[in-house]
């Protein structure tokens, strides 16, 4: 029996699915996490934004647009949010929520449409299928910042901690089969809070894995002299920060309430180039929240322009029943979508900059296809590199210019 497990979130969602698919390996099935023809589907939903939940719904149809005759099974933070749209769906058998993901490839073929209730537990899920490239290791879950804007605290539960000694133990694994490894976890600047421990010893407890390693997404606060010394004290720290930042406006900031300040967000990158004077500094931004003034817009433009971010994701506002911001007045959807547009712009060239000064430099790439006549991967910095020629595994490349979305290299 052929069976597709199908990330539609985040990188803690893909996580997820390797393990469920391997999961399912263990037990004999054929497992692919393409959209292809399967006899069953798999969904891990987001619900981040209206938009996601919205594709997660639509992604049933889709699915069986592969097999008519398919049984679906959907998890994650969408069907957590809204079961109802999934059990109003043909075809959907097996509906859960994003309490224990495991169960979903031991009951996947099952009629079963109940929600249970928010985890309280660090989730079970360990030891994910195979990635020779880039393997993503869950290492939190939860969240207890409660952001006016997000819903996904009350789709995910309270931040809750792996144990440090499992989390060692299956990097440890996964170094032996991939060439890098990226901690994630819904809110990974958390890590440790709960049990007495802290990203930094989590860091630490690393350094002897020759592999590389990056971070996933880190909030301001996570940005310490612990933590960047552990990290200088890896031996192959991937130099990349993605940074949340969601709004340059002070006046912003408070109503979402992210609890610093912009000038605080940029003596932290400060602190990171003093240690890492090479790093790439990512980030998300928000445009359209409801009390952004055009004033306050131009103030998150300005910022952009001084960090000199590597690149930027740019969202317009999405409003979600159940948050604070629903409560504010909200903005036009034409303002959202100007600023938005704006902001790319404003990413663009920011994201030109900083491809510009890396001309000339030597870049540690990892490759991951090839395409086109072009070997293609991430640097250490993650800059999406070409190379017009056949190569594999780890090289060291010269970058030449921007290229595409990235550099070109030899």
């Amino acid at each position: 029996m052929k069976v597709a497990v199908c990330n539609l979130g985040c990188k803690v969602n893909k996580y997820e699915c390797d393990c469920i698919m391997k999961l399912l390996e263990n037990r004999g099935f054929d497992v692919t996490p393409s959209l292809e023809r399967a006899d069953a589907y798999i969904l891990n939903t987001c619900a981040v934004t209206n938009e996601a939940e919205r594709k997660s719904r639509q992604f049933v149809t889709r699915c069986l647009r592969f097999n008519p005759s398919a049984c679906v099974a959907v998890i994650g933070c969408a069907s957590q949010n809204g079961a109802d749209a999934f059990r109003a769906k043909d075809r959907v058998t097996y509906i859960a929520g994003t309490a224990d993901k495991a169960a979903a490839a031991l009951r996947f073929l099952e009629k079963v449409t109940d929600v249970a209730p928010l985890p309280t537990v660090y989730d079970g899920l360990s030891d994910p299928a195979d990635d020779r490239t880039r393997a993503y290791i869950k290492v939190q879950d939860g969240c207890d910042r409660y952001c006016s804007y997000c819903l996904i605290p009350y789709l995910r539960g309270r931040s809750r901690s792996r144990d440090l000694e499992e989390c060692v133990r299956e990097c440890a694994d996964v170094a032996r089969r991939s060439r890098e490894i990226v901690l994630t976890g819904i809110d990974l600047s958390s890590y440790g809070k709960d049990t007495g421990s802290s990203l930094a010893e989590l860091v630490r407890a690393l350094s002897d894995l020759d592999v590389r390693i990056r971070l996933g997404s880190l909030e301001v606060g996570a940005i310490d002299d612990g933590l960047l010394t552990a990290l200088a004290g890896l031996k192959r720290f991937c130099p990349q920060f993605h940074l949340s930042l969601q709004s340059g406006s002070d006046a912003v900031l408070r109503k979402m309430n992210r609890r610093y300040t912009a000038e605080e967000y940029a003596v932290k990158v400060g602190e990171i180039r003093s240690v890492f004077p090479d790093a790439a500094i990512t980030t998300d931004l928000i445009c359209g929240f409801p009390t952004e003034t055009e004033e306050n817009f131009a103030e998150s433009a300005a910022f952009l322009r001084r960090i000199g971010f590597a690149q930027v994701h740019v969202f317009g506002y999405s409003k979600r029943a159940g948050t604070v911001a629903v409560k504010f007045r909200q903005l036009s959807p034409q303002v959202v979508d100007d600023r938005v547009a704006r902001a790319c712009e404003v990413a663009a060239e920011c994201k030109d900059a900083f491809l510009r000064g890396r001309t000339g430099r030597k870049l540690n790439v990892l490759v991951e296809t090839y395409e086109d006549g072009y070997s293609i991967g991430h640097s250490e910095e993650f800059i999406k590199t070409y190379i017009p020629a056949a190569a594999e595994g780890e090289v060291t490349v010269t970058a030449l210019r921007p290229y595409r979305d990235g550099m070109i290299a030899e």
